[in-house]
């Protein structure tokens, strides 16, 4: 049977895959639920230099390499394993690592642009709006930049005057209305797993019938 394919978009550090995540721990002694990261399949930069990479519109969705993306969503929907790609946030581009991902019962896609893409929502049998107030979204995403990915505090603030917010209003904030449910607040809303969880457990259960 065909895996379910659950959608998770929203603004950057909105608390999408913290979503996916809690989710995932839900079916951990499972191995039923898979997470893919648009973030992985942002474009390989490996032959521009850093003072060009750090240029890019990451907020934008040619940012991105949807086609290779939906190609490997595709083959995992028919049941194949998969060599995903991996980035490296730190430098720009994509990481010579990979990761293998096999077939699953329920496949989580989660990612600024899920919602966005026609042919990415297409696949979605489920599609999910995490939606948080603007300051709590740069908060969170000036802690994890800064923390995670190297980042300067200077270049964070100016990533987010110059794309992020204006990038955020033009394509992520109006993929709301192709939400199913708009969960408030991300990982910190119980009540919005508990129903989804629930929800995946009875497709896994249907599925072993």
């Amino acid at each position: 049977m065909r895996p379910i394919v659950i959608g998770i978009a929203g603004g950057s550090a909105s608390g999408k895959t913290s979503v996916a995540r809690k989710v995932m721990e839900a079916f951990a002694d499972t191995n039923s639920v898979t997470i893919i990261r648009q973030d992985d399949y942002y474009k390989d930069q490996t032959h521009l230099p850093m003072e060009e990479r750090v240029k890019t519109n990451y907020d934008h969705p040619f940012a991105f390499d949807t086609d290779y993306l939906l190609e490997q969503i595709g083959e995992l929907l028919q049941g194949h394993t998969i060599e995903k790609p991996i980035y490296d946030f730190v430098n720009h581009t994509r990481s010579r690592e990979t990761e293998i991902v096999k077939p699953c019962d329920v496949l989580i896609l989660e990612g600024l642009f899920v919602l966005e893409n026609e042919h990415l929502r297409d696949l979605l049998d489920i599609k999910l709006f995490v939606d948080t107030d603007a300051d709590i979204r740069f908060i969170r995403r000036v802690k994890r930049d800064v923390e995670d990915r190297g980042r300067t505090l200077d270049s964070v603030i100016n990533q987010y005057m110059k794309t992020v917010r204006d990038m955020h209003s033009l394509f992520i904030e109006p993929s709301k209305r192709y939400a199913d449910i708009i969960i408030p607040e991300g990982g910190k809303n119980s009540v919005a797993i508990d129903l989804l969880t629930t929800k995946i457990s009875s497709i896994i259960t249907r599925n072993m019938l």
